[in-house]
């Protein structure tokens, strides 16, 4: 769908200006929206991951964590696919206000294409460098949107999401190294043209969520503070996009449509988009990645 075909369907829970607030800059914060009563059982939930993670020593398809992590001192980068990890984080994406915000801005109907919790731990949790998400999984057209909930208070000394307005109407940029190798952030040079001085950062209280498109060029920087910031993020697409790589973090839920039906024609948009290596063996960790951990490495994270 095109963005005035989603602009001309009813809102559920946005307003109409945060809609077009959203497809004029590429992302929306839209705050205490969530119910306490999902933040606090995703908190518990999140927290026994948290403790299991203590028995983790190395990252793994689950597991993604920071070079430092112990049992005494864990600290995790990223759950991976946790809608497949907890029946809660699944009901949350399928059967909360969340899908009907998905809705509200990829249109009334709705799929799932994956999900992912960021933790951003405390003092020093790792920046995530400036990139675009489309290019990891491309789809027929442009209307992937990511949506992240806030687990907790997110100041501006806890790496927020930040992104550039209204880049979604720009340049895909290259995600490639110049020796041909997948890095994941746009390159040293293409960030420097950025005009990083008109970068939003969506901090916000807990139940707020952060809206972006997959064309929007976003980033987060290191967590300077004291107090970590779990980011529990879901992609969604209008059900006439189709995806034609490997979704990198499968689940049993991908294609999922959460609201509306599934679509019986695709829509495709005429602008091209850079093809990801093939993840269909494995996927190399996002942080892992842009921090050129095991660079050499067969992506296996």
């Amino acid at each position: 769908m095109t963005p005035e075909q989603i602009l001309s369907h009813p809102p559920r829970v946005l307003t109409q200006a945060q809609r077009e607030s959203y497809f004029e800059k590429g992302y929306v914060l839209v705050e205490n929206v969530v119910p306490d009563e999902w933040i606090e059982r995703l908190r518990e939930v999140t927290n026994e991951f948290v403790e299991r993670s203590r028995d983790i020593t190395e990252s793994d398809a689950v597991w993604d964590l920071e070079p430092d992590h112990s049992a005494d001192n864990p600290r995790l980068r990223r759950l991976t696919s946790p809608v497949e990890q907890h029946p809660a984080y699944w009901e949350f994406a399928s059967d909360s206000i969340v899908a009907d915000v998905a809705a509200d801005v990829v249109g009334p109907n709705v799929k799932f294409h994956h999900s992912k919790l960021n933790f951003k731990w405390a003092e020093g949790g790792e920046e995530v460098k400036w990139h675009q998400d489309i290019q990891f999984w491309p789809h027929t057209n442009y209307s992937p949107a990511t949506i992240g909930t806030l687990l907790y208070d997110c100041g501006p000394d806890q790496g927020p999401l930040g992104g550039l307005p209204g880049s979604q109407n720009g340049p895909l940029y290259d995600l490639y190294n110049d020796d041909g190798t997948w890095n994941g952030a746009l390159s040293d040079a293409d960030a420097a043209s950025l005009d990083l001085e008109n970068v939003e950062y969506m901090t916000g209280p807990a139940g707020s969520l952060t809206i972006h498109n997959c064309r929007t060029v976003h980033g987060s920087p290191p967590n300077q503070s004291d107090t970590g910031r779990p980011l529990l993020l879901y992609a969604y697409s209008s059900a006439d996009a189709f995806t034609y790589t490997y979704n990198p973090i499968m689940s049993s839920f991908y294609g999922a449509i959460v609201r509306g039906q599934p679509a019986r024609h695709a829509h495709h948009d005429p602008r091209p988009c850079q093809i990801p290596p093939d993840w269909s063996g494995g996927y190399q960790s996002l942080f892992a990645t842009q921090q050129g951990e095991d660079e050499a490495a067969a992506p296996g994270m």
